[in-house]
């Protein structure tokens, strides 16, 4: 496995590759990878030619100057496990690589990112687009691979790649969940042991709610109902839990026939924050 540092070298060997007809897949991590990771590459290794892993902290999309400091980053250890799991490059940049100078440009993407994580986050899916958006153009690949549990993410990087004309496949892989349902997660790590106990009620409360539109409650009654059931639990802090449209994003206020939806939430627990999600079809 090679390692690279710099985005001309990463550049130099993508282009080798499409030259020789290899097919080119890119697994974008911000690094202390877990299994969902690992599936991501495999899926890759699997269906392209070559790898690319890129580990970048992206500090433009935190809006939290705190949570980017304490982000783990375990750079060594994440060499050990790509190797094995097919990676053929690991793409390992300084923030001075990736923005030589502070960027400028900014994105909106309307209604996508008008709720949830982006009213939560101002600025967070600007610094995702960017920095995505600079490794597309660096890395060419004819496949990028992201995992579902960043649900709103996968919506706002399929939006970039049909507005900007992107020349590859977007693949999103199911959220991988520790056998208690605990949604795998970088940030997992940063849970105290008592946290952690705590913390898989938040896929109990999906689960729930899960349940609740299957047996038609409203989803204003979904939403009491799941507030209720967290709040039973002192340590966690719910950012939101909502019923939305899983093409748009948008609040359901009514069911229709046949409708995705995802279930979504954000909570704090012992000072780290945690998302998951849920995709459910009405009847």
């Amino acid at each position: 496995m090679q390692i690279l540092q710099t985005a001309a070298a990463l550049q130099a060997q993508t282009e080798t590759w499409r030259r020789e007809g290899q097919r080119i897949g890119l697994v974008p991590t911000m690094g202390a990878l877990h299994e969902g990771h690992l599936q991501l590459v495999r899926a890759a290794a699997q269906e392209c030619d070559v790898v690319v892993v890129s580990i970048f902290v992206n500090p433009t999309q935190f809006n939290n100057p705190e949570d980017y400091r304490l982000y783990p980053r375990l750079p060594e250890a994440d060499a050990e496990l790509l190797g094995p799991a097919g990676c053929t490059a690991l793409f390992l940049p300084s923030v001075e690589e990736m923005y030589p100078r502070p960027t400028v440009l900014h994105f909106d993407f309307g209604s996508l990112e008008r709720v949830m994580e982006g009213a939560h986050r101002p600025g967070h899916f600007n610094g995702v687009a960017t920095v995505v958006s600079k490794l597309f153009h660096l890395c060419r690949p004819h496949r990028a691979y992201f995992g579902q549990k960043d649900f709103q993410q996968v919506a706002i990087v399929r939006q970039l790649v049909q507005d900007l004309s992107f020349d590859l496949e977007l693949v999103a892989f199911p959220t991988i969940r520790e056998a208690d349902g605990l949604a795998m997660s970088s940030r997992n790590r940063r849970l105290t042991p008592e946290a952690r106990l705590v913390a898989p009620a938040l896929y109990r409360a999906l689960q729930q709610a899960e349940q609740l539109v299957h047996q038609h409650n409203t989803p204003d009654a979904i939403r009491i109902a799941v507030a209720e059931l967290l709040g039973q639990e002192p340590s966690i802090t719910l950012e939101y839990f909502e019923v939305a449209d899983a093409e748009t994003l948008q609040p359901v206020s009514e069911w229709k026939p046949n409708q995705t939806i995802a279930l979504c939430l954000a909570a704090q627990l012992g000072g780290v924050r945690l998302i998951d999600n849920v995709v459910v079809k009405t009847v």
